[in-house]
């Protein structure tokens, strides 16, 4: 067969196949996308309307009709059962057949029961008014509640013209119930107030409108009364955010700007980034440049989340999706960037506000030799996660490693639990530590992260030396007063604000150390208050504070991934603590172990471990006392010789067990 006539044959064998794939599509209902008259990728087969195909149009949803909202609450007061049942009303998931959660997509996120991340969903909602039926393209946002990931929610909130403030009808308003508000107030959001599970049988709805009315100057007649669970009130709530909100500010015909607001990494398709279109329209195939590194990508898919990613051609002005570019390093999507079409020319649009680190760790591989193993699962993971700092370091003891900045305790302990779960990494964690500031009789200011890179110099002395602080607010039944003054006062807290919300709550404010609360804080608040008070800080000033450098010592060497930074009134306390747990978790070995806490070359605590030893004497039934003497001084030298050699090696319990030390 001639060249001409095979190429003929495989023409004619293509064409059978766009053929075969077009009516596949259709049979499938699956959308297909092709150039209308205004230069838009809409639906050939009804570029007009959505259909029970699933073929979706995004050019029949100008801003008017788009409405970008955000769920903000304090943890567990219902906001992802909200969301649910949201999805469910509008037929973007149907009712019995999804998760429970559905937006909670993590094994982290289900086995602890909170959310980590904030997720996107596009929902389509016929809204009846005057008698005409109009579709609305609303896109939802579901944030976390805990204090730890307050990030993503301002993050959630920068692409969001409203909010829904979800609060719990028995609870009532709790610490991050107020800072979420704050930081939707400051965002000049429109703010609905919602009373959700109205159905338990301790609900006190006329309470907690009184609560907001006291504490955010809400109008009560605005409150929508809910319940997730059973469906009870949700009729109102959509109608409400197509009311109360107004839609994207945005300008269709200028040049295109798009928000990054968070991205992640897909093994087959490289970064995931989820975009929010500001001015202009983004399609698939335009050559897009970031305004942060100045590098540029063609857009291969762009869609929305629906709440799947859904593959839609492009994205119009006020429009929240996804878009894949091709980029494969982590390092390349930046949140917060602005994206804008190549060879053109825009203003970058404000960035977030970057992620203050409140607690440093450092992350070992258990295994000395997996440490590229770690540093991809970090790079990936990091993509996921952009609020957590990474740098290189390396330990005399557990050898290279990386030096970790997170926003709080609880985000380390997720970041931690994700890379062993969705990377399989075993790692080695050091004790969290916070950010101090020492100045030197030189003059010289130095902020020390990691408290093994802190040595003294001999030459040249501290002079002072300052702390991080957060301001805390407490929330708390009001017959607990006592007890978390008490607990303030113990933990070296300076009291702003003292207040009532109402007869039966209090309302405390606080200035702390950061160090204080690094730990067991929350916990503890918990503890004494019977699980009924919320806590919520923000960073603070660094305040002047008299703290030490505390080394542990094992046979004397120091070990630097468990050396601290602890106040000197606390320092005795603390390191006998830390050599008591530690004797508890390293195993006996064949000489003998001396467990010391130092300060300089002070040692302050000291624990010892006994050697295992053979009976010697076993042997003497009797005869000269010289005899067992010698057989006794033989072994004690024999164990002197195992001590100067051998090495002790400290489990990861050990690690966890210091931990709760503060």
């Amino acid at each position: 067969m001639s060249y001409f006539n095979r190429a003929s044959k495989a023409i004619q064998v293509a064409n059978r196949i766009y053929r075969f794939s077009l009516n596949h599509h259709y049979n499938l209902g699956l959308p297909y996308f092709a150039s209308n008259e205004h230069g838009f990728c809409s639906n050939s087969r009804n570029s007009n309307r959505r259909d029970d195909n699933n073929v979706i149009d995004l050019s029949q949803y100008p801003t008017d009709k788009i409405r970008n909202f955000s769920i903000i609450a304090h943890v567990d007061h219902g906001k992802s059962t909200l969301a649910d049942r949201l999805l469910e009303l509008t037929g973007t998931i149907k009712r019995g057949h999804g998760q429970p959660q559905y937006l909670d997509k993590l094994q982290v996120e289900r086995e602890r029961g909170i959310t980590v991340k904030a997720q996107t969903a596009t929902m389509f909602y016929n809204y009846e008014l005057e008698d005409s039926n109009t579709s609305y393209l609303l896109n939802l946002v579901d944030t976390p509640g805990h204090v730890d990931f307050s990030y993503e929610v301002s993050r959630s909130l920068a692409a969001c013209q409203g909010a829904l403030l979800v609060v719990d009808a028995a609870q009532g308003v709790q610490a991050q119930t107020v800072a979420n508000f704050y930081l939707a107030f400051e965002s000049n959001l429109a703010i609905i107030p919602v009373i959700n599970k109205i159905d338990q049988p301790t609900a006190d709805p006329d309470r907690v409108k009184a609560q907001l009315k006291s504490m955010f100057d809400l109008d009560t007649s605005d409150v929508l009364l809910t319940s997730a669970k059973t469906g009870q009130g949700l009729e109102h709530v959509l109608p409400a955010v197509i009311e109360r909100i107004p839609p994207p500010p945005g300008k269709s015909d200028s040049n295109l700007r798009m928000f990054l607001l968070d991205s992640y990494y897909d093994e087959y398709k490289g970064v995931i980034c989820h975009v929010a279109v500001v001015d202009g329209c983004l399609r698939k195939g335009d050559k897009i440049t970031s305004a942060a590194t100045s590098q540029s990508y063609e857009v291969l898919d762009v869609g929305i989340m629906h709440p799947e990613l859904r593959p839609t051609g492009f994205l119009l002005t006020g429009q929240v999706g996804y878009m894949v570019s091709g980029m494969r390093s982590t390092k390349e999507a930046r949140v917060g960037d602005t994206l804008f079409h190549s060879r053109t020319t825009v203003e970058p649009l404000p960035g977030f506000k970057p992620a203050k680190h409140m607690v440093f760790s450092g992350l070992y591989p258990a295994d000395g030799s997996d440490f590229e193993g770690l540093n991809h699962a970090i790079e990936r993971l990091t993509c996921n996660d952009a609020s957590v700092s990474v740098a290189r370091e390396s330990s005399t003891a557990l050898g290279l490693g990386f030096r970790c900045g997170f926003l709080g305790l609880l985000h380390m302990d997720v970041f931690h639990q994700r890379l062993e779960q969705e990377y399989g990494t075993h790692i080695i964690s050091t004790v969290p530590t916070v950010p101090y500031i020492f100045e030197y009789s030189d003059g010289s200011k130095v902020e020390v992260q990691n408290p093994a890179a802190f040595t003294a110099n001999p030459k040249i002395r501290v002079v002072a030396s300052w702390e991080p602080t957060v301001l805390a607010t407490i929330i708390i039944p009001s017959e607990y007063v006592g007890a978390v003054i008490n607990l303030c006062s113990e933990r070296r807290g300076e009291q702003i604000e003292y207040s009532f919300i109402d007869t039966q709550r209090a309302f405390m404010k606080y200035r702390l150390p950061l160090r204080e609360i690094v730990v067991d804080f929350y916990n503890e608040l918990k503890s004494i208050t019977s699980g009924y008070a919320s806590f919520d800080y923000e960073d603070s000033e660094y305040v002047a504070s008299d703290v030490v450098k505390l080394d542990i010592l094992l046979n004397g060497q120091p070990v630097d991934a468990m050396a601290t930074i602890v106040h000197k009134l606390k320092a005795q306390r603390v390191g006998r603590e830390l050599v008591e747990k530690l004797k508890k978790y390293i195993d006996r070995q064949m000489f003998e172990i001396t467990i010391q806490a130092a300060i300089d070359s002070k040692v302050i605590a000291r624990e010892t471990i006994s050697a295992m030893r053979k009976n010697v004497l076993a042997k003497c039934y009797g005869g000269d006392v010289t005899r067992k003497k010698k057989l006794l001084e033989k072994q004690k030298e024999g164990k002197k010789r195992m001590k100067r050699v051998g090495s002790v090696d400290i489990p990861q319990e050990a690690f966890h067990a210091i931990l709760k030390v503060s």
